[in-house]
């Protein structure tokens, strides 16, 4: 649970399943670390105790604009955004952060994990797509007590065929609270979103297509 738009609604989702739940965040040295507060208080406004925060640091390995000193893209349009994989794709996150999650959910005996993955509405992360959500599972299963001599584990991305418009909608519809959630890469004066990365012209653009007011409070107004 990284505090944004997508995996704040998948917790909402799980929730409403009726599922026993353990939030995960983790602290990997992203320049948005602001996040993590966005994460605590979705976690607390919808009631969910158990809320683990792992400490990661991937500016060991650098590479990305969110985890090196390199500059986040701003004001691209949709044809950029969706061309190539960007700099501020972080090598292997999310394997990483399942792999964490699949041995967590064993100590748990969890048979389930949700993970926020968008493969619509998204800025062009190849760790983000159904085909790697389903070869992870069957690695999972491969690779651990629960699949070898138990029940399994399920990876389940509910919002992977889903656009931002309709996440939100989703969303709201189960009573999340928007304005707790943090999605810029960048962000400026004290934790306000910068209002021009790919992350905050999605974000943006998915309130307005949803038909729903945005209560990001933007550092700058954002045309989209």
């Amino acid at each position: 649970m990284s505090g944004g738009v997508d995996s704040s609604t998948t917790l909402a989702i799980a929730k409403k399943q009726g599922h026993t739940i353990t939030a995960l965040s983790f602290d990997y040295g992203q320049r948005h670390k602001y996040e993590l507060n966005a994460a605590r208080q979705i976690a607390q406004s919808l009631n969910i105790t158990d809320h683990v925060i792992v400490n990661i640091d991937l500016r060991q390995f650098g590479s990305s604009a969110l985890t090196a000193p390199i500059n986040v893209p701003k004001k691209r349009d949709e044809k950029e955004i969706g061309m190539g994989i960007p700099i501020t794709y972080v090598p292997a996150r999310n394997t990483i952060f399942l792999s964490l999650a699949l041995a967590l959910a064993e100590i748990r005996q969890a048979r389930r994990i949700f993970i926020g993955a968008n493969a619509i509405d998204y800025s062009g992360y190849p760790d983000c797509r159904p085909e790697y959500i389903k070869a992870f599972e069957k690695m999972a299963n491969l690779g651990t007590k629960a699949g070898v001599e138990g029940d399994g584990i399920t990876i389940e991305a509910p919002l992977i065929n889903s656009t931002k418009a309709d996440i939100i909608k989703r969303g709201t519809a189960l009573g999340l609270d928007f304005s707790l959630t943090f999605s810029c890469y960048d962000p400026v004066d004290g934790g306000l979103a910068c209002g021009e990365c790919d992350s905050c012209l999605l974000r943006k653009k998915g309130f307005i297509q949803a038909g729903i007011s945005d209560p990001t409070k933007y550092a700058l107004k954002v045309k989209v």
